[in-house]
């Protein structure tokens, strides 16, 4: 399932004066919508790619928000700024904040609770404008939630790059506007070099940042600018663009192609938005000059027909609700795609609540005139409806502060966690004691530590310095402990901090996620053996007391356990250097998160609990390494993550997963003191 979505504006495409001297509708323009709006839905429902709907749609809206504003400039009409962007987003607000809260709903009905905080900031982010943003956070942040599944308001991040132009287009135009009044230039002319300049530098730009850094470079604001900027430089140019009937009919024909093959030709979501994009833009740029070619087989008799110009007053609450209803569908069914029978429920419905949202709440709201008054009533208008969108969000917050509330008054003995796999144990976990850590914060609880590295052990090189986090123990600790590798050794920072606290001890981990500390392995990326380089380079350098790492890795749903890449040859550098290391077995893996199986089922579904010796070696591949190496220490935790039969999803009422085989933070901080106890214990050969 593809995690991009494409936008419609609600605008409707009216000729306006400046355009070239065709007065009226243009209906092959509204036609030429539909298709775009059809293509984004059967793409994204029935063959789950992207089809580069979006960049037709971001040109269009500044193609027709170019021809209002010179419009208006030409006949001699002012626009005042605040109240143009408070009308503009007055005609957007009311069916986002109907799709936003209906798809909290239904979210709060079907999706795991797991994954309510995710959508949650979605939908903040949504509501006002800053999806993309945060989308492309959450691209290089691998510890971020798992977006196996996407996320029903992940569509909303080109919604917000064209919100954040609405804001500045106009601005640009009517600034403009003054100088070319203050100096007697001629509008166009000037608007033409100004998006001009735009086009091109920002085409440059993300002809560059996609090469460098695609997934970054896909929601980003200024790396789409040049389509905007494109739209606008067509509707300036208009009225120099006047090819005859047949060349109109060619072009017409050739765009609509172009356009409805990119998505077929092109992986359009590793592609976009560098010079790739110009494929559906230009094919958007061919069908707009070509216009109303007057030509009987010109491509605008059939976009201009009933059925798709029809479609276009519906096109913006369709694109709205489709993906929603898509995503909410398959985790309702428990499915990662849609067959060919779903797939056309899910247009069916998406098509009747975009009628619904039009003829309801669109089409009543838009006629109103009362808002329109001044620019007081508009600015109230959409202010009630921020607080309409934002209301579920935000009952929904303060429903959490008042579980976190609840949970911090629970005592020790009822979240006793790994202890409760100690013998001798005597349950004392209270009858309606929470589980800890409450659901929703579930994906959230990784392990830190206090802050970036700073002071002498701040590391000389980029990539470390951008991986690193330490305690706030100064130069004055009774021991340095670095911990290195990847993901499955910052976990144990849940138990290494708080023992860290009580015994003085400096810490510093140097984790890089995905890449396990090891020699040089051709299996794994570039980045990956330039950081384990560095970092060997760094225990040299500042040679701490204590290096931890996790010596194996476990597969998922399998025994093969081995020990990571090269470990024997690290630890024999490293001890020799006087360095002690402690070397910790991996957890267990799996295909599944047995926290969240056993949240929605029962910690007592066998579903939910596999067998010990189906997820681990019947022996610790560590102790190849006993008697080896002085100063090695060897340390195996999975008495206290396994029962000595299975391997559970909750264990003294704490979840043990965070997802699939991350360790959560508050289980880790469970076995501290047993940490401790074999930490100093373990004898070393």
């Amino acid at each position: 399932m593809t995690v991009t979505k494409e936008l419609v504006s609600p605008e409707s495409p009216k000729r306006l004066p400046g355009d070239g001297g065709r007065p009226g509708f243009r209906p092959e323009i509204q036609g030429l919508r539909s298709l775009a709006v059809l293509m984004v839905v059967s793409y994204h429902v029935w063959f789950g790619r992207v089809s580069g709907g979006v960049d037709v749609f971001l040109l269009i809206s500044a193609f027709l928000m170019t021809l209002q504003f010179v419009g208006r400039y030409e006949h001699g009409r002012s626009v005042p700024l605040v109240r143009h962007w408070l009308h503009l987003f007055w005609r957007l607000l009311p069916a986002v904040v109907v799709v936003l809260t209906g798809t909290l709903a239904l979210t709060f009905m079907i999706v795991p609770r797991t994954r309510w905080l995710e959508v949650v900031s979605q939908g903040w982010a949504s509501l006002f404008y800053y999806e993309n943003w945060l989308l492309q956070r959450q691209v290089v942040n691998y510890y971020a939630a798992d977006h196996s599944l996407a996320s029903p308001f992940q569509h909303f991040w080109s919604l917000s790059i064209q919100g954040q132009v609405f804001i500045l287009w106009p601005a640009i135009f009517i600034a403009t506007a003054a100088v070319c009044r203050r100096f007697g230039l001629r509008y166009r002319v000037v608007l033409l070099g100004v998006f001009g300049v735009i086009f091109f530098a920002s085409l440059a730009y993300s002809v560059y940042f996609t090469a460098a850094h695609q997934e970054l470079a896909y929601f980003d604001t200024f790396a789409r600018l040049w389509e905007f900027a494109l739209g606008t430089l067509v509707a300036l140019s208009l009225p120099y663009l006047r090819p005859g009937k047949g060349l109109s009919a060619v072009l017409g024909w050739v765009g609509v192609a172009a356009m409805l093959s990119c998505g077929m030709v092109l992986q359009v979501k590793t592609a976009f938005p560098g010079f790739v994009a110009l494929w559906p833009t230009l094919a958007a740029v061919a069908v707009i000059t070509a216009g109303q070619s007057g030509s009987r087989f010109g491509v605008d008799r059939v976009l201009a027909s009933k059925l798709l110009v029809g479609l276009g007053a519906h096109s913006y609450a369709l694109y709205l609700w489709h993906w929603p209803l898509l995503v909410l569908t398959l985790v309702w069914l428990g499915e990662d795609h849609a067959d060919g029978v779903t797939g056309a429920l899910v247009i069916g419905l998406a098509l009747l609540l975009a009628y619904l949202t039009t003829r309801f709440i669109e089409q009543p709201l838009r006629s109103w005139r009362w808002p329109e008054v001044n620019q007081r009533r508009l600015a109230a208008v959409v202010a009630i409806c921020l607080a309409a969108g934002s209301a579920p969000m935000a009952l929904f917050a303060y429903q959490q502060q008042m579980e976190k509330n609840a949970a911090e008054s629970q005592g020790s003995e009822d979240n006793p966690g790994a202890a409760a796999l100690l013998p001798g144990y005597e349950n004392h976990v209270g009858e309606n004691a929470r589980t800890l850590p409450r659901p929703e914060q579930l994906p959230e609880d990784w392990a830190s530590l206090g802050g970036p590295c700073a002071g002498d052990l701040r590391p000389a090189d980029r990539l470390l310095r951008e991986n690193c986090q330490q305690n706030d123990i100064g130069n004055t600790g009774e021991k340095t402990v670095l911990v290195v590798g990847h993901s499955h050794a910052q976990q144990w920072l849940g138990a290494i901090g708080p023992l860290a606290q009580q015994n003085n001890w400096r810490v510093q981990a140097l984790t890089f996620g995905a890449c396990p500390f090891m020699t040089e392995n051709p299996e794994y990326g570039d980045e990956c053996n330039t950081f384990n380089k560095e970092l060997r380079a760094h225990i040299r350098v500042h040679k701490p007391d204590t290096v931890f790492l996790v010596g194996t890795a476990a597969v998922p749903d399998s025994p093969d356990e081995d020990l990571t890449w090269g470990l024997d040859e690290l630890v024999g550098e490293m001890t020799d250097q006087g360095v002690e290391v402690i070397a910790m077995r991996d957890n267990p893996r799996f295909s599944f998160s047995p926290s969240e199986c056993a949240m929605v089922s029962t910690v007592e579904n066998p579903d939910c609990r596999p067998a010990q010796s189906s997820v681990l070696a019947e022996s610790n591949p560590l102790e190849q390494l006993e008697g080896i190496f002085t100063g090695l220490t060897i340390l195996d935790m999975t008495d206290l993550i396994c029962d000595g039969q299975t391997c559970p999803g909750i264990v003294g009422n704490v979840y043990v997963y965070l997802d699939d085989n991350h360790l959560t933070k508050t289980y880790a901080r469970t076995m501290t003191e047993t940490l401790a106890q074999r930490w100093d214990t373990t004898p070393r050969p």
